[in-house]
């Protein structure tokens, strides 16, 4: 509840979607791989507001309370230690889960709203996204703030999962060749759903990595930390894999501990008609468990003899 309540919580999920649906408007001239750019890019972006939004909600869930005294004061009662940074790894994953589900929407609008060579931009669409979603949701957050003295970020954040998704709806009902895009019909690439769910077990991960860090740093070294683990583990199996199969020690202890994030990185099955098996995500599943079990104890360890005064 108190993430969600922050104002920057509030523009990085406003200006993410609003920027993934924008990509779906912009001529690229690819050859032919115009689509496929935009659903790279849209993947792309999720995962980075993904990484910010891990940072941002953890230093400011975490480091602001123990800087503040505020967790001294809640761990003063009958809280434990081990509940305190389960229960905030729990509300900081629901309100990422938010965030990642507003940039999904976008993401499956943007995947109907792309378009080659020969077709044209469907400002249409784009219009009704913005419009009737974004900008009205910030209308009713601030009218019910004037009006009725009611939160408006926390306002805000619902009126825009609402009707983010009901103009998405709305768009869906409407054929593709009515709103000035094009003669031919497009259609959504739902396959972005496993690929964004494979995306949220990434930022989950993130997310402890983010919880372990700031009980101990604050926001700008977290980020720090979270951004270098991003990159290493996206150029892990280039720089250690091979090392690791000629059996050296150091390289498979490095490989084992650092994140494989093209495991959870599948933007090249959206290229042709393939699709992204449930067994896949199982397994993906239960590399997030395990990571992420390991992350948390991990935690726990650095935040057991955290002086707190």
């Amino acid at each position: 509840m108190e993430v969600v309540q922050q104002p920057v919580f509030l523009l990085l999920m406003t200006f993410s979607a609003m920027f993934c649906v924008f990509l779906s408007i912009v001529p690229y001239f690819g050859f032919g791989d115009d689509v496929q750019i935009v659903k790279t890019s849209l993947l792309a972006v999720s995962l980075v507001t993904g990484l910010f939004g891990a940072v941002l909600c953890a230093s400011s869930s975490v480091a602001r309370e123990i800087r503040s005294g505020t967790a001294l004061a809640v761990l003063s009662k009958p809280v434990g230690r081990a509940r305190f940074v389960l229960g905030k790894y729990l509300g900081l994953s629901c309100a990422l889960l938010i965030l990642i589900y507003t940039n999904l929407i976008a993401c499956l609008l943007a995947s109907r709203m792309a378009y080659d060579a020969y077709g044209s931009a469907d400002t249409f669409s784009f219009g009704i996204y913005c419009l009737g979603g974004l900008l009205a949701s910030y209308i009713i957050g601030g009218f019910l703030n004037y009006f009725l003295q009611v939160r408006f970020v926390f306002t805000t954040v619902i009126a825009v999962v609402v009707l983010t998704t009901a103009m998405f709806a709305i768009i869906l009902s409407t054929e593709a060749a009515t709103t000035g895009a094009s003669a031919d019909p497009r259609t959504v690439d739902w396959r972005l759903i496993p690929a964004t769910v494979l995306l949220l077990f990434a930022v989950l991960i993130l997310t402890a990595l983010a919880l372990a860090c700031s009980t101990r740093l604050e926001l700008l070294p977290t980020l720090a930390v979270c951004s270098g683990v991003l990159f290493l583990g996206l150029m892990s199996d280039w720089l250690f894999l091979e090392k690791t199969e000629d059996g050296i020690w150091w390289a498979s202890i490095l490989y084992t501990i650092i994140p494989n994030w093209q495991n959870f990185w599948l933007a090249d099955v959206l290229s042709g008609d393939e699709t992204i098996p449930l067994a896949y995500i199982g397994q993906a599943f239960l590399y997030l468990i395990g990571y992420t079990g390991a992350t948390l104890v991990a935690a726990l360890w650095l935040f057991e003899d955290r002086e707190l005064t």
